[in-house]
């Protein structure tokens, strides 16, 4: 079981969080402590806050006295409510706050059940409860609980490598704000485009497009972005998600200025020609789009395939996930324009490559989709490309539903928790500019 505590001064803004998973029927409470009660059993965000009064109106000194902690068990866990509930009172009382009051939340909005837990960090005389070596005892707390109640064992390195994975978004299963922001406010910071083109040859892979707006706001013209979530056809599947929703890391501005960076690293960026020489290679063995794509895949590298509705290839883009970088064919001359590929695979008018340098890159030889189930399997480090590519239903594989590893924070923050201690960070900075 991993521990993460947090400290914070806004008490409303917690409770709030969590309680709006609770009216959204995506959490509920399942245990409290020195909470006053009610007539119905059901509480307000309001109505919580009242019970930890006493105590930061007490506090004279502790700067941050909310405490905010979450107890996540190894993913494979199911836990009974009654067991959560006597988890989170032994943690809290081991951990030195079990006379103060405090609330459990079960969040259930992802597959990953957990509880939080709000509560105080200083006593009835406002004195703040010593936090000496928190962090190590909170760890040795959490594996002494997870021996009493018989829970399987999760270490650190366990808990990061399940919260990297990054899924592809799932338009049947709702909740597609999340889903699509913990996609975007991530890939700009790992990945090397350099047009909106590219990019969307990269989100197409998580079953998400980017689309430009342009207009204007009391005569200055305005650009920005919004997001839509695809479904197995690579058709639009939601409404617009305006970019500014998910922070400024998945807006127009921050993405332009990604883009323009990008463009001068990869000019000297030696990814550019392995990854030409491989495509060559690719072309110099394969026979069929799906043996090139097969082989590319084995590389590590995605193609992504744009057609028109008679059928013609008019784009092609390959993700290189060694080098994470994204790369129209045409950014390697001609030879490799959506042109060349569609008199391949629709005239059967195969390119000729010269000087592939094949021993300088080599290639696995090329098996059928029948003959490669019973072939070597890839070098593990492309274990992730396992998975059907669903905007591409004729491949035979394709990249996975995650990318453990590759994106380190993609599930680790949970979007709507960030959101809104943005807003309430942001509420703050207007009222301390207002009292100037």
């Amino acid at each position: 079981m991993i521990a993460n505590i947090g400290r914070g001064e806004n008490l409303f803004g917690a409770l709030a969080y969590n309680q709006l998973k609770v009216d959204k029927e995506k959490g509920q409470i399942i245990y409290t402590h020195k909470i006053i009660e009610t007539l119905s059993g059901q509480y307000t965000t309001a109505q919580l806050a009242r019970s930890f009064e006493p105590y930061l109106v007490a506090n004279n000194q502790t700067e941050k006295p909310i405490l905010h902690i979450s107890l996540n068990p190894n993913p494979k866990e199911q836990v009974s409510d009654e067991k959560f509930q006597a988890i989170a009172q032994d943690y809290m009382e081991q951990m030195g706050y079990g006379n103060q009051p405090f609330v459990v939340f079960k969040h259930n909005d992802i597959d990953r059940t957990h509880i939080h837990i709000v509560s105080v960090c200083v006593d009835e005389e406002g004195r703040k409860i010593s936090d000496s070596f928190e962090k190590r005892r909170s760890v040795n707390i959490s594996r002494a609980l997870e021996l009493k109640y018989g829970l399987l064992p999760t270490n650190e390195k366990e808990h990061s490598q399940n919260e990297k994975i990054f899924r592809p978004v799932d338009y049947k299963k709702g909740d597609l704000k999340s889903q699509v922001a913990s996609v975007v406010r991530y890939l700009p910071k790992h990945y090397r485009f350099q047009s909106i083109g590219e990019y969307n040859a990269l989100l197409s892979l998580f079953n998400i497009t980017a689309e430009e707006v342009n207009g204007e706001l009391k005569g200055v013209p305005k650009q920005g972005l919004v997001y839509f979530a695809l479904n197995e056809n690579g058709e639009k599947a939601s409404n617009p998600f305006r970019a500014s929703l998910f922070g400024k890391n998945a807006g127009y501005k921050m993405l332009q200025d990604n883009i323009a960076i990008s463009r001068e690293l990869l000019k000297k960026d030696p990814a550019k020609a392995t990854l030409k020489n491989t495509v060559q290679i690719a072309i110099h063995i394969a026979t069929t789009e799906k043996s090139f794509k097969q082989q590319l895949l084995e590389q590590g590298i995605n193609t992504v395939i744009r057609r028109n509705s008679e059928g013609r290839v008019y784009g092609i883009t390959f993700i290189d996930h060694n080098s994470k970088t994204v790369w129209n064919g045409s950014r390697f001359g001609k030879e490799f324009s959506a042109n060349i590929f569609n008199e391949w695979w629709n005239n059967n008018e195969k390119p000729e490559i010269k000087n592939t340098e094949e021993k300088k890159t080599p290639l696995k030889s090329y098996h059928s989709p029948e003959d490669h189930q019973h072939s070597e399997k890839p070098h593990h480090i492309f274990d992730f490309l396992n998975e059907k590519q669903s905007l591409f239903p004729s491949d035979e594989t394709g990249i996975t539903e995650a990318f453990g590893g590759l994106l380190p924070e993609a599930l680790s923050d949970d979007f709507e928790e960030i959101n809104f201690e943005n807003q309430m960070k942001r509420r703050k900075n207007r009222k301390r500019g207002n009292q100037k």
